[in-house]
């Protein structure tokens, strides 16, 4: 942690947890937060925190065999962790794999293979499966208990929006992570991914049957964090103007505050002033400072957020190789000049209007969904071109991950319209062999 400038909190010393994260580009790397939904095989519901085969008594089961350390709340386990990796519990007890960043997809999928087969036979102990799905296929978020994590506790009662409760019980993302040269590269990052968002989105929907039905939506998921407190998710910043670190910055300053940290307890803030106030003035005779900011922006859920590198939040998860898939089209585009110049060719006559109408859309329609005279369609297709030629130029292999991207977008598909026709079809509205097929698409892989 580097130094304040002073005893008070300068924005001087915020602007430099963003600029120390500028990297050569022989240095950058790219990483993945992979979260699954825990189901259990018996009845399909999700699977809980406690009892015999929760989430908790699952985690300590795999922490005892292959000698990980508990990450605890108050005694409560939470996690697991060794050297760079984690396995952590979201809100509802979906399960995330975070590995440290790495220079290929090769390695991180090397990893993320050699934590699953690690897994496996403690899931299969107790009859969970991870599911590879946006959004929990049967129990709803009033029939599925948070984890016993203060955090998650202030934040369930803080947050605004008729789907809030879903957004954290119910649904499962992938989050890519990308490096930047510089501020301007940022910005140039930043903003061009905030632009693929919606088509992203679509190309990967894969949440359409919730609560055991077809709910009419493609990725309930992306609807869910439509509907989810606008004050900190969405766009951060309007992404057609010039933007900068501090505008960023500025933009995180202006959301009202959750909850701060003082002495490994929460002091709960519950939005009564935003960071910029407490910057200013301070909060019941409490300075700011730079973890307190830290905290605040994590706190903030931009479809594309800001840290020392660019995360990228708005996937539902995919099983197989599609989840490298993803990552594979932002490295095919933001490590390559020209492949970032042709994107925004691409993207240059859509204003914001359409990029924020986009979002409204996607969920519903995915690949269907209106682009002035065109379809997101013809627009990933170009958009999945651009990255294959690039990751071939790269002779690192890696393009070979956007095969299974490619056999729906090439087709005007994503994973959802694939469930869809099986939902109405062969399966005869039959959730467990969804769950069947999901699981058998994972595993052939």
């Amino acid at each position: 942690m580097f130094k304040l400038e002073s005893n008070v909190l300068q924005k001087s010393d915020i602007l430099k947890l963003y600029t120390k994260g500028c990297k050569n580009p022989q240095d950058f790397m790219a990483g993945i937060e992979y979260e699954r939904l825990p189901i259990n095989l018996s009845d399909y519901r999700a699977a809980s925190y406690d009892g015999s085969n929760g989430m908790s008594h699952i985690l300590e089961n795999f922490a005892q065999i292959n000698n990980w350390n508990f990450i605890v709340d108050q005694h409560n386990i939470i996690g697991l962790a060794k050297e760079h990796d984690t396995i952590t519990l979201e809100p509802g007890s979906q399960l995330e794999i975070s590995t440290k960043p790495e220079r290929t997809i090769f390695a991180l999928k090397n990893k993320i293979d050699k934590i699953n087969s690690m897994l496996k036979p403690v899931l299969e102990k107790n009859k969970v499966t991870l599911l590879n799905y946006g959004v929990s296929p049967l129990s709803v978020c009033k029939n599925i208990k948070l984890i016993p994590k203060r955090r998650y506790h202030i934040m369930a009662k803080y947050l605004w929006g008729i789907l809030s409760d879903v957004m954290m019980r119910e649904t499962a993302g992938i989050q890519c992570c990308i490096d930047f040269k510089s501020e301007e590269d940022a910005m140039r990052k930043f903003k061009l991914a905030n632009k693929l968002s919606p088509f992203m989105t679509a190309m990967f929907a894969n949440s359409p049957i919730r609560g055991g039905v077809d709910t009419g939506y493609k990725s309930f998921r992306a609807l869910s964090w439509l509907n989810t407190d606008n004050d900190r998710c969405g766009f951060a910043g309007k992404i057609s103007e010039e933007f900068s670190f501090e505008d960023y910055i500025d933009t995180v300053m202006k959301t009202p505050m959750i909850f701060i940290q003082r002495e490994k307890q929460p002091i709960v803030i519950n939005g009564n002033v935003t960071f910029e106030e407490f910057l200013n003035h301070g909060y019941d005779n409490i300075s700011a400072n730079i973890d307190d900011y830290e905290l605040h922006a994590n706190l903030c859920f931009p479809e594309v957020r800001l840290r020392n590198f660019i995360e990228i939040r708005n996937h539902d998860c995919v099983g197989g190789d599609l989840k490298y898939a993803i990552l594979a089209i932002y490295k095919g585009i933001f490590y390559d000049n020209n492949a970032m110049s042709e994107t925004e060719d691409l993207l240059k006559g859509l204003q914001y209007r359409d990029f924020s109408e986009m979002r409204y859309n996607v969920p519903k329609c995915a690949m269907q969904t209106a682009v002035k005279n065109y379809k997101i369609a013809d627009y990933a297709k170009e958009i999945l071109k651009i990255a294959e030629k690039s990751l071939k130029n790269a002779q690192t292999g890696e393009n070979l991950f956007l095969n299974s991207i490619k056999e729906y977008t090439m087709k005007g598909l994503c994973p959802a319209d694939v469930i869809l026709k099986k939902w109405n079809g062969v399966w005869n509205k039959d959730l467990g062999k969804m769950i069947k097929y999901l699981t058998e698409l994972e595993n052939n892989v």
